[in-house]
């Protein structure tokens, strides 16, 4: 449909050269006889000169509106086509990315993650949309003005177009030359973005460090680079319409030259001049447009290959889906060891343990010891390198991912809060079209310890945390995302060391309503405080990747061995604190 818009805008922008044609051949014609006519004679013709010209007129005027109205058809189909391709390639992306593991975010910087769902999508889309439609705008206006210039006068033609490629070739070379400037300048405001993003989310860090005028100088250092790259750009493009100006000015003239000549001669009517003048101004645009579509669909290659080399990346983990999966038993670690992509030394070596139902299982190590690592594959964000683990029986592997983690309400370690409202921070992957949610959200608020803080602020459950929940304090933050992982209610409850940040009073009464919550159901607590863990029911005690000791907090103290050493030294640090 696009292509026939193309054709018949461009056909009716043809009629209105012909009209100007016959009118000033006509009117010609009219004067010619005035000067030879007696008075009655001349009345006459004046009268047909005046409803010719207003007849030319009516038409020229009707030829412009069709025409219009088919460029607005035409932009309606192709540019549209283009926005509605641009949706589908982003959400297309958005979801693939969804779709990749750890591994793939470990080895890409984010920021080309979003240059690629945002500017190269955007590339393809010019290409998709302008580009398209000015290529074949060119190729029809070419094939429709040539062939009617060449049935008019072919050496007039030839004469006419002959500047043309030249014009061409020229905007080529400055659209390039503009394009590789735009790029630069692209790269450095992506710098100065970064920049100004990493600058006001560490703000508390370079107040408390009085950095404030170091960090000035380095975002002025980044802009002085964006003003010369700007200026650098403008500079070209004042070169470039001026000659573009300039070489359409120059086929004008070379056709009203060269079109008087041939008047003279015989070879042709001013009222051609007049049309052939109108059919160069047509075939400027699409001429000129030439580099600048060339550019647009170099450009636009190259976008499309870096977004495919996204698209075909597939994730290093299998996701099969629709196998039924159901927690009765106990979940079993056999034998895991691994190691991260790009390291030697295992993070786990060799560990086997289970988990039963129901119960509630500590994890216990000093920093790097492995810990996380361990909540990692039971998320099953990497798999082992090797080893197994399994969910009454069945391989992790092979079970549905989705209905494992849907069963689980997980605290990470470094809490991460999304710019909004503390309630949807809180009910964040639920339905929030649940009637009880408010209540389930302050029900969650209190066994985090948090609701008394929120009805201290302004807005209450409505205040936002701000980028990263900056407006909060880190014990605060902690409380939102363990209030979020106990909104779920969740058959497998993770706690990963989030409950460092907590004064000891607070930590006791989330613990304390922790063993309300928990009943009946299975609950991992990782941390590296003894008083975190000591009531589970079973503590593994790691160090380096490897199991150090395991069993309970009294039949660990008994061994009087890591763990015992390690809680003495906690019981004396808390007693020297108070």
């Amino acid at each position: 449909m696009g292509v026939l818009f193309v054709a018949a805008s461009n056909l009716f922008a043809i009629f209105p050269a012909q009209m100007v044609r016959k009118s000033i051949d006509l009117i010609r014609e009219i004067l010619g006889k005035l000067t030879q006519s007696n008075d009655s004679q001349k009345v006459v013709l004046r009268e047909e000169l005046a409803t010719n010209v207003f007849y030319f007129f009516l038409l020229v005027i009707a030829f412009a509106i069709i025409r219009g109205v088919f460029m607005y058809l035409m932009r309606q189909t192709i540019i549209v086509m283009s926005r509605h391709i641009e949706y589908d390639l982003k959400n297309e992306l958005f979801v693939h990315y969804q779709e990749l593991d750890q591994g793939f975010y470990r080895a890409n910087r984010i920021g080309d993650l979003m240059a690629r769902i945002s500017e190269d999508v955007g590339r393809v889309r010019m290409y998709a949309g302008p580009a398209i439609m000015y290529s074949i705008n060119l190729v029809v206006t070419i094939i429709l003005v040539l062939s009617v210039m060449f049935t008019v006068n072919v050496r007039l033609t030839w004469l006419v177009i002959a500047p043309l490629p030249i014009l061409s070739y020229a905007i080529f070379k400055i659209n390039n030359l503009i394009n590789t400037r735009s790029d630069a300048i692209q790269n450095q405001l992506s710098s100065i973005t970064s920049f100004v993003q990493e600058a006001f989310s560490g703000i508390r860090v370079v107040k408390a460090f009085a950095a404030e005028e170091a960090s000035s100088l380095s975002f002025e250092k980044e802009t002085e680079s964006y003003r010369k790259k700007q200026m650098s750009l403008a500079g070209v493009e004042a070169f470039f319409f001026p000659l573009m100006l300039f070489l359409t000015g120059l086929s004008s003239l070379i056709t009203i030259y060269i079109g008087g000549l041939e008047v003279i001669a015989g070879r042709a009517s001013l009222g051609n001049i007049a049309e052939f003048v109108m059919y160069v101004t047509i075939l400027v645009w699409p001429v000129t447009s030439l580099g600048y579509t060339s550019s647009l669909i170099q450009r636009a290659a190259a976008s499309q290959a870096r977004i495919n080399e996204f698209l075909e990346t597939k994730p290093s983990l299998e996701y099969p889906t629709g196998n039924p999966l159901d927690f009765k038993e106990e979940i079993t670690f056999e034998n895991i060891s691994f190691t991260y992509p790009g390291k030697t030394i295992p993070a786990l070596d060799k560990l086997s343990f289970s988990i039963p139902k129901g119960s509630t299982f500590a994890i216990l190590g000093t920093t790097g010891s492995g810990k996380s690592t361990l909540i990692q594959l039971l998320l099953r964000l990497f798999d082992p390198s090797f080893g197994k683990i399994k969910i009454d029986s069945k391989n992790l592997e092979e079970l549905d991912l989705v209905q494992w983690k849907e069963m689980i309400g997980y605290v990470p370690q470094d809490v991460f809060l999304f710019s909004d409202s503390i309630a949807n921070n809180i009910s964040f992957g639920l339905s929030h079209e649940s009637e009880l949610l408010n209540e389930r959200i302050v029900n969650a608020s209190k066994m985090a310890a948090l609701h008394e803080n929120i009805m201290g602020f302004t807005q209450q459950y409505e205040t936002r945390v701000g980028e990263r929940g900056i407006t909060l304090s880190g014990g605060q933050k902690q409380r939102v995302a363990i209030a979020r992982a106990f909104i779920k209610n969740p058959e497998l409850l993770i706690l990963d060391d989030c409950l460092s940040a907590l004064d000891t009073k607070t930590e006791s009464e989330i613990l304390k309503n922790l063993q309300e919550i928990k009943r009946n159901k299975t609950t991992i607590i990782v941390s590296h405080r003894v008083s975190s863990v000591k009531d589970a029911d079973k503590i593994l005690v790691l160090h380096e990747g490897k199991m150090l000791e395991f069993g309970s907090h009294d039949e660990l103290i008994e061994l009087n061995g890591s763990y015992s050493a390690i809680y003495s030294k906690q019981i004396q640090e808390d007693l020297t604190l108070e």
